[in-house]
């Protein structure tokens, strides 16, 4: 189960990735064409977002069908093409498996609401009137968690949009299911899973309003949670494959637990606090500066509480649900290629597999759309309209919007300078970010100090150092919020992260010891006494 910890993932949001036929949607032969362009980076498995049939109410991951291809993006004999060809260049495959909730397009769910008893125990569905919900709790894309179908006399359960209804994992057959799913894309020849929100398969035994929250308090790492992950993986044959979960709201003590390698559940975990400490009082969608001693903090919690009790770190800025890092935490103008790579080696040298999110590799930046018709995901058209019934001006909404919604990461990846950035001969299913003809690989690819350049040598330095994939892991000045600083150590070799957060000088501190120390690897060409804006640099003794 240790061979994944030298490993790194790129993820692919293959509507956005390449368009093979010019129908300005992504698809399977596309990410077919750009194996070469990732085997070069030095990747290791491509995690896929879902490509299942879909109506793509949630871009795919309401699901409809757990055990074919969206004819969107392409067919059967397609996939097969990109898991043999990606095998070929060493590369492997993890699906997106999205088990909490089905599309209410799924046949399970049609036979439900036509009445089928066997079918309703698939959900959670709840006898009651139409002016009552079951409970008060809030779906994560606004609105009840809750929907009333007249002729059944139910409602059903949906934490996330209407059209994705929640599971009922009580239900062994439910389980069984799932098992089955994976048991047929493993015999596929997929070498990994990530598990989609895993950790709210589990409600609870009583259903209650929530006074002090959204709900999420009674099913969160619900009761369990554990024994449905260890049944799952040891019945979906994937025990010692590379395994990763999406947890929501999660703790560090649930993480160990799923990740720790004597309890067979997975191989590393998502949490998502780190990227919260720009939410002014906890919530999404109101803006804030992001609170660095806290995100230092949380680092710290985490790295060094895993590592004391045999967890695992997935680590990652990026990914298909978050604005693009670079434009978040960093600086998109003046100082992007700087701070692009400033936050590259602050999880890079962290304990932990890393993930790089299609186009974090080039620095690809926000799209800074300004008007709603940019828009194409559910939960951020849905937050407009809260947004204005909350009477925030329009320009005030579009620039919560522009900062916050998840489509900021999934325009299309930016290949050349060509119309359409090269991703399309057609018309992109949404718009792609002005800045293109800048920011594009095609710009990168042969540039020996270009941000892809930089990350082609963080992925080879992390199999070449056991230290960085293996080793212990400290922090360091803790209540200075503007540098994150850490070393990693291993009896062997010992080395000295130091990230300078900020848009600005800020002093270097050196430990005793440290300061004749060799450069391994930094942001700018020459060493200096201050650390520059946005400056990291890795030491080595």
């Amino acid at each position: 189960m240790n061979d994944f910890k030298d490993k790194v993932v790129y993820q692919i949001y293959p509507k956005s990735f390449m368009d093979s036929n010019g129908d300005g949607f992504g698809d399977l032969k596309g990410v077919t064409a750009k194996l070469d362009y990732l085997a070069d980076l030095g990747v290791d498995y491509l995690w896929l977002t879902p490509f299942f049939p879909s109506p793509q109410r949630d871009n795919g991951y309401d699901v409809a069908d757990y055990r074919a291809v969206d004819p969107r993006y392409g067919t059967m004999e397609d996939l097969e093409e990109l898991i043999r060809e990606a095998d070929r260049r060493g590369i492997g495959l993890m699906l997106d498996m999205v088990f909490n909730h089905t599309s209410t397009e799924h046949e399970w769910f049609k036979k439900a609401l036509a009445g089928d008893k066997k079918y309703q125990d698939y959900y959670i569905f709840k006898d009651g009137t139409p002016d009552c919900c079951p409970t008060n709790w809030v779906s994560k894309f606004g609105g009840p968690a809750w929907e009333y179908v007249p002729w059944l006399g139910k409602w059903y359960l949906h934490l996330y949009d209407v059209m994705q209804a929640d599971l009922n994992w009580e239900n062994p057959a439910v389980r069984e299911e799932m098992a089955d799913i994976l048991r047929f894309w493993k015999a596929k020849g997929i070498k990994g899973f990530r598990f989609d929100v895993i950790n709210v398969i589990s409600k609870p035994e009583v259903y209650e309003d929530d006074f002090e929250g959204d709900g999420r308090r009674f099913y969160t790492d619900g009761r369990n949670v554990h024994k449905y992950l260890k049944e799952l993986v040891a019945a979906g044959g994937i025990d010692g494959m590379i395994t990763v979960g999406e947890m929501s709201s999660t703790t560090l003590e649930n993480c160990i637990g799923y990740t720790a390698e004597g309890n067979h559940e997975l191989t590393m975990c998502f949490n998502f606090h780190h990227l919260k400490v720009d939410y002014k009082d906890g919530q999404k969608w109101e803006l804030r500066e992001p609170d660095y001693l806290a995100m230092k903090k949380l680092f710290q919690t985490w790295q060094e509480g895993m590592q004391a009790h045999g967890g695992w770190n997935a680590l990652f800025w990026c990914n298909h649900d978050q604005p693009r890092a670079v434009s978040r935490f960093g600086s998109d103008t003046t100082y992007w290629k700087e701070s692009a790579e400033m936050l590259a080696v602050a999880i890079h040298f962290m304990r932990g597999t890393p993930y790089i999110y299609q186009g974090e590799e080039l620095g690809m930046t926000n799209p800074h759309f300004t008007s709603i018709d940019q828009y194409r995901d559910v939960e951020s058209l849905n937050y407009y309209k809260i947004l204005r019934q909350q009477d925030k001006s329009e320009e005030e909404t579009l620039d919560i919007i522009a900062q916050r919604s998840r489509d900021d990461s999934r325009t299309p990846m930016q290949w050349d300078a060509s119309e359409n950035a090269g991703f399309t001969t057609g018309t992109p299913w949404i718009g792609i970010a002005d800045n293109y003809k800048a920011i594009n690989a095609a710009a990168q690819m042969d540039a020996p100090d270009s941000i892809r350049s930089f990350y082609k040598t963080l992925v080879a330095l992390r199999k070449k150092m056991p230290v960085i994939s293996a080793g212990k892991i400290e922090f360091l000045y803790p209540d200075n919020a503007d540098l994150l600083a850490y070393r990693r150590y291993d009896g062997e070799t010992e080395l000295l992260v130091l990230c300078n957060l900020r848009e600005r000088e800020i002093a270097k501190p050196l430990p005793v010891g440290w300061t004749d120390a060799e450069k391994l690897l930094g942001n700018y060409p020459d060493t200096a006494d201050t650390l520059r804006p946005y400056e990291c640099v890795v030491l080595k003794k």
